[in-house]
């Protein structure tokens, strides 16, 4: 019998691992960056997202590893400093080692994962493992920076010393993965500590530098090369100031790298409609599969270049150790609004998507800080956003336009982000506010890991994991959303002599298509928001697109690509950026002004169109109460932003 268990990915669905049921159980217990995540990837061939900063590993990964003809079950624990729990996360950790956690089998034996380069702090979480009484191993990470920076560490010393066995393990280079496969095979025969480490302070303290003693530990010297580096990047004045170089080169990339490769994913999609068209004879299968899937999820498919772009910049900053930088940058501003930094690291995870930066609310100790941060967390930018982005900017703005050196495409998105962080900022301070007026700030302690030049294996496989979810949710969620659309936009069906009757050229294949679009139960529903929408400028085809996105915000995006699909199969962009109101005062004027076109930038800003965010924020804070808060007010400040913006934008270019 198995049962599928792993992390979720940025939607909730598993990461990966078919569990065997009866087979002995690991737990890896560590600190965060201590290389617990890498030694469970090495282990079980899965792969768990990781990164430099607490907060990142904050699902239950789980997986298998055969070794000595038996299958073994290894699961990698959320990061903790010790089994006296301050957040959400470290209570999991800690209910669970002690037999707490109702549903989840108590461990076999445990891994504990520690950072030769910080044995003395993490000999304080050895301690409490070892009183647990559970079979212990302990892997000892980074002992090659450990040496490179002058320090020292005799392993067989350790394992005297503690009682219990000891591994050297590089989990990214996979030294030592052999041999705790080995270990971890023989756990009932594993030694045991004589006595229990200390409880009383100065014992432990005693317990510890003998330890270190036997050990013939020498801590390594501070990095330099990393001091230097930190100097000017942790400034306050000159560390802002090269991250928000960091950030408007980070949106230059996108643009100016990806548009080449956009234009090649464009020409095959095409190429594919001319097969349809071409080679299916049927024509209600032809409409499904050139303008439903071909055009509709194609016309988002086509920013994968984009996409894949953007998570391998991100999975660089992580990689190099920039990232957990930004945060510490934050977090003298996150202070000053009442929240800490691990708030900041939260909505930094929502960077690609605001269901991990959600879970990773629970890092945080105080209940109401986690309210805040849940509440600002889906006005961060996310991936989802991207495709929407690029199209509306592309018809706003020419590539060739620039603003001095900067391209201007890529200046506006770098202020579509700002604005979104900004925003996040400010809600989760808001909401903090009217919460607890008086609340104490905790504490916030973070590591700095040393700057490293990340592998090349894993900065590719990280951005392939996060594209190909981008990818996945475009064969599931968009392509069912695109389908449904089509059947709303050729339905109800017209007899020839319902054409006839209405004026339509029956041999004019784009007039044909014209009335039934606009005779569709999606041109109905359309409408029937438009007294909603219409001061925004929307028109019905805009609005069916909104209405769809709240599946998934690239919708919007298929919603258009299907309808200018229809409209013209060999240029869809070309039809999507001249088509016009079909009825009404504006009738046979352009939709996508200048002014339509902020509106619609601003709205995405802020609406929470993401029913898979809407979902978790209800499990994480176990209420409709504040999914039904974030999603009103998000609401209403995006239609309201949004009419301010197209009225100005309207005034100052002098069209509706």
């Amino acid at each position: 019998m198995t049962d599928a268990a792993g992390g979720a990915d940025c939607h909730g669905g598993p990461s990966g691992g078919t569990v065997v049921v009866g087979a002995p159980r690991t737990a890896l217990v560590g600190s965060p960056n201590a290389g617990k995540t890498s030694i469970f990837n090495a282990l079980t061939g899965l792969r768990a997202k990781t990164g430099n900063y607490p907060g990142v590993t904050v699902g239950r990964s789980v997986g298998v590893f055969r070794a000595a003809g038996q299958d073994f079950v290894v699961e990698d624990l959320p990061g903790t400093y010790g089994l006296e729990p301050v957040s959400p996360d470290e209570q999991i950790v800690t209910d669970l080692l002690q037999g707490r956690l109702t549903g989840v089998e108590l461990p076999d034996a445990l891994v504990v994962v520690i950072d030769a380069t910080t044995l003395w702090r993490s000999l304080r979480l050895v301690s409490q493992v070892l009183r647990l009484r559970r079979p212990v191993c302990i892997a000892v990470t980074l002992t090659d920076e450990l040496v490179t920076r002058g320090g020292r560490l005799d392993i067989p010393g350790l394992e005297r010393a503690l009682g219990v066995p000891v591994v050297r393990v590089i989990g990214n280079r996979r030294v030592g993965i052999p041999e705790l496969r080995t270990k971890i095979a023989g756990w009932r025969s594993w030694s045991r500590p004589v006595l229990d480490p200390p409880t009383d302070p100065a014992e432990l303290e005693a317990w510890t530098e003998s330890i270190l003693l036997a050990s013939e530990y020498r801590p390594a010297q501070p990095d330099k090369t990393t001091q230097r580096i930190d100097a000017v990047l942790l400034h306050p004045v000159w560390g802002t100031a090269i991250f928000v170089a960091v950030m408007v080169a980070f949106f230059q990339i996108i643009f100016s790298f990806a548009a080449p490769l956009q234009g090649l994913v464009e020409t095959f999609f095409g190429w594919l409609a001319d097969l349809v068209d071409g080679y299916v004879p049927v024509p209600w299968l032809a409409g499904l599969l050139g303008d439903a899937i071909i055009g509709g999820v194609g016309a988002v498919v086509v920013f994968i270049p984009q996409i894949m772009l953007m998570f391998l910049l991100i999975s660089l900053l992580e990689g190099v150790g920039y990232m957990c930088r930004a945060a510490f940058l934050m977090d003298r501003i996150m202070s000053r609004a009442g929240l800490e930094g691990r708030a900041f690291v939260a909505l930094m995870s929502s960077f690609a998507c605001a269901v991990p930066g959600i879970m990773a609310t629970r890092t945080l100790p105080s209940a109401k800080d986690r309210i805040a941060t849940m509440m600002g967390a889906p006005l961060m930018t996310c991936s989802a956003r991207l495709p929407v982005y690029i199209l509306l900017i592309g018809m706003l703005v020419s590539p060739e336009s620039r603003i001095g050196p900067l391209q201007t495409q890529g200046v506006i998105m770098f202020c579509l982000y700002f604005l979104g962080a900004v925003s996040a900022m400010l809600a989760a301070w808001i909401v903090k506010t009217v919460q607890d007026r008086n609340g104490l700030l905790m504490p916030f302690y973070m590591e700095m890991p040393p700057y490293r030049v990340p592998t090349l294996r894993s900065i590719c496989l990280t951005m392939w994991d996060s594209s190909r979810a981008f990818l996945r949710k475009c064969g599931t969620i968009v392509m069912l959303t695109t389908i449904v659309l089509w059947l709303l936009l050729n339905f109800p069906l017209h007899s020839t002599a319902e054409l006839t009757a209405s004026g339509v050229d029956v041999t004019d294949e784009g007039a044909v298509t014209s009335f039934v679009m606009d005779h569709s139960a999606a041109a109905s529903i359309g409408r029937a928001v438009e007294p909603v929408f219409a001061p925004l400028g929307f028109d019905w085809r805009v609005n069916i697109g909104v209405v769809a996105s709240l599946s998934a915000r690239e919708t919007f995006v298929a919603t258009l690509g299907q309808i200018a699909a229809a409209d013209d199969p060999d240029n869809p962009s070309a039809a999507l950026a001249a088509m016009t109101y079909t009825d009404g005062a504006h009738a046979g004027q352009r939709v996508f002004t200048a002014p339509t076109i902020a509106a619609l930038l601003v709205f995405f800003v802020y609406a929470l169109q993401c029913m898979s965010t809407v979902s978790v924020m209800k499990r994480e804070t176990g209420t409709w109460k504040w999914p039904a808060i974030a999603f009103g007010y998000m609401f209403v400040l995006a239609w309201g932003s949004a009419w301010v913006v197209h009225g100005v934008v309207a005034l100052a270019t002098g069209t509706a």
